[in-house]
């Protein structure tokens, strides 16, 4: 299968090309390498594809029209992962603008792209952040999905809304996978894994915003991918889907895994709480189960201790490099 994969550089992207690859499938990867974080990050995500006959890099963004239709017109995909989004709760509330063209109008251009092939599926990237403050826990795919509280929870309700419209007027299968807090190996390094395992290795403070009893519903990598690429290989009309370890943690709880791994103590500071941030996230993963057989595996415990041992191996070599 030849699969167009956007966003196919970054943390969830590269890791789904990882797999694909491994299974024998042709992956198109299109990713623009902006500066939300440093592009070499991404670059030394797909790195290892490079030798892969079967990996093809298309560098441009997907709010260019053009090029965009000039890609999908040369490789014919039979279906698309369209992960490519500028992410972020806090990140929106600063720049509204860029988050509608890139989320909006880009995921608008590859619809366009597709509505006339014959594609075997269509999987789009939502998130979590579309639920906003909702009293009612596990959130469910059946609940209504009218106060997102960012620019960037908009912007992916948007998304859903706009794949619908095409899965309606031209017959695309399409299954919308909502994230929630992925962390693992490779992880952003905006994230709070990432961000505080940095931090605290180098005895530098962190900051947390409200008083530490958020609660988040911590995904691990792996975790996520099995569920994407079932989703490929399971087309529907459309469907909404949850992918989430369906078990909450507290920040400060998330604090106290990270400083075990590490053998550290954190240093934290706590702020007031951000405008946008919800209090808790928590998937029912129930229809998940269902449609794509997804069963959440690794807890936090063995997740963190998987990234802190991948984060203290790529320090060392980098560290390694240096000295050479």
């Amino acid at each position: 299968m030849d699969i167009i994969l956007t966003g196919g550089a970054g943390f969830i992207g590269s890791s789904v090309a990882s797999v694909l690859l491994g299974r024998g499938e042709k992956v198109i990867v299109i990713d623009d390498f902006n500066n939300f974080y440093d592009p070499a990050v991404k670059r030394e995500n797909i790195k290892p594809f490079e030798s892969n006959p079967n990996f093809i890099l298309c560098e441009l963004d997907t709010r260019n029209k053009e090029r965009v239709f000039d890609v999908f017109k040369k490789h014919a995909p039979q279906a698309v992962i369209h992960l490519a989004a500028r992410a972020g709760v806090r990140p929106s509330i600063d720049d509204p603008l860029l988050y509608e063209e890139v989320n909006c109008v880009g995921t608008l251009n590859i619809l366009e792209a597709v509505k006339n092939l014959k594609l075997e599926n269509f999987v789009f990237a939502s998130s979590s952040s579309v639920y906003g403050i909702n009293s009612k826990v596990p959130f469910s795919e059946e609940d209504p999905i009218t106060c997102p509280i960012s620019p960037y929870a908009s912007t992916k309700r948007a998304g859903e809304l706009m794949c619908y419209t095409y899965s309606h007027l031209y017959n695309l299968p399409v299954t919308c996978l909502r994230f929630f807090t992925v962390y693992g190996e490779k992880g952003r390094p905006d994230m709070a894994v990432a961000k505080f395992t940095n931090l605290i290795r180098e005895g530098r403070e962190i900051q947390v915003y409200g008083d530490g009893t958020a609660e988040r519903d911590f995904t691990y990598i792996g975790d996520i991918v099995k569920g994407v690429v079932s989703a490929l290989y399971n087309p529907f009309k459309y469907e909404i889907i949850n992918l989430g370890g369906s078990k909450v943690v507290s920040v400060s709880r998330l604090i106290s895994v990270i400083e075990e791994n590490l053998g550290k103590k954190a240093r934290v500071k706590y702020l007031p709480p951000v405008p946008g941030d919800v209090p808790i996230t928590y998937a029912d993963v129930s229809k998940a189960t269902r449609l794509l057989g997804f069963e959440p595996e690794v807890r936090i415990e063995e997740g963190v201790a998987r990234y802190v041992k991948w984060f203290l191996e790529r320090e060392g070599r980098k560290l390694e490099g240096a000295r050479k």
